[in-house]
């Protein structure tokens, strides 16, 4: 069974994007549609802008999903998923790739799920740290033995788990997984502590949006990161979008669901290899691939 993976905040980079708009006509269409939609050139920054200009979450996050969404849409008929999965904001990518959500208003509700997410950091200061060569369940216990907001945010692949929370609970966490073992524990330059309580603000603001969006069943399960199991009900889809935001993304155990269910190949659809990376450290044996514009 094919299945096919879109990747989160993380994959931009400069110059993402230019091929697919400068090879398809119906790229420029959607490109050019989602200009409108931002009411700003986001065109400009993904195709000319640097790393920095890219950073910024209200960039970033649109300008992933409309490489990930416009791929999968000019791939045509090559594009036959059986299985879907995004990674955090993937999911949005992932839901109008299967033909749950209209592309115009999965748009928006990222775009929305961005500026909400940039409040929530601006409210309290807050970050992330990857937590390297620990087990999941010491991750989890020193998080709760610290009195601060400290949450396992990332469930990445065996072996690499990423926190969430308070910076003074960050830097208290660093230390014991340092103590209890961890080959690294790396402080991450994100904006705030994305999939953590910390984003109730941002959760709420969401919520209202994604409730007042169509969302319609998919032509195949999507694998969900609140519990790594698929879905095809859109009211329980929502659920899920909605509790995603202050809830882990459990994307070593989507994996392997999606392998136990039958996958035997994963086709990353966006910027980047970082999720072909992770599969492959949850089973060095499957088939992986980036999606490719027909020659």
């Amino acid at each position: 069974m094919k299945a096919y993976i879109f990747p989160g905040q993380g994959a931009q980079f400069p110059g993402m994007g230019k091929d697919l708009y400068n090879q398809s006509e119906k790229a420029r269409e959607l490109f050019e549609k989602a200009n409108e939609i931002l009411g700003f050139r986001i065109t400009d920054v993904m195709f000319e802008g640097t790393a920095d200009d890219l950073v910024q979450t209200n960039v970033t996050q649109p300008a992933i999903y409309l490489h990930s969404t416009i791929l999968a849409t000019v791939l045509g008929d090559d594009f036959k998923p059986e299985m879907v999965a995004g990674h955090s904001l993937g999911e949005f990518s992932a839901l109008v790739a299967a033909g749950a959500l209209s592309f115009e208003d999965g748009l928006r509700l990222v775009a929305a799920r961005a500026n909400a997410m940039q409040k929530a950091c601006e409210i309290q200061p807050s970050t992330m740290a990857a937590i390297l060569g620990l087990d999941d369940f010491t991750v989890e216990d020193i998080c709760q033995r610290i009195s601060e907001v400290v949450v396992p945010a990332n469930y990445n692949c065996p072996g690499q788990l990423v926190i969430s929370g308070s910076i003074a609970g960050i830097d208290e966490a660093c230390i014991k997984m340092t103590e209890a073992g961890a080959k690294r524990a790396l402080k991450l330059k994100v904006g705030g502590a994305f999939h953590s309580p910390l984003m109730e603000a941002a959760r709420v603001e969401l919520e209202a949006a994604i409730v007042a969006t169509e969302i319609k069943a998919p032509i195949c399960p999507i694998y969900q990161n609140i519990d790594a199991k698929p879905y095809t009900d859109p009211e329980l889809i929502k659920h899920n979008l909605i509790a995603q935001l202050t809830g882990a993304v459990r994307w070593t155990q989507t994996v392997m669901h999606m392998l136990e269910d039958g996958a035997t190949s994963f086709t990353e659809v966006g910027p980047g290899n970082v999720l072909q990376g992770l599969v492959k450290k949850v089973d060095k044996t499957v088939e992986t691939a980036s999606a490719a514009l027909p020659q």
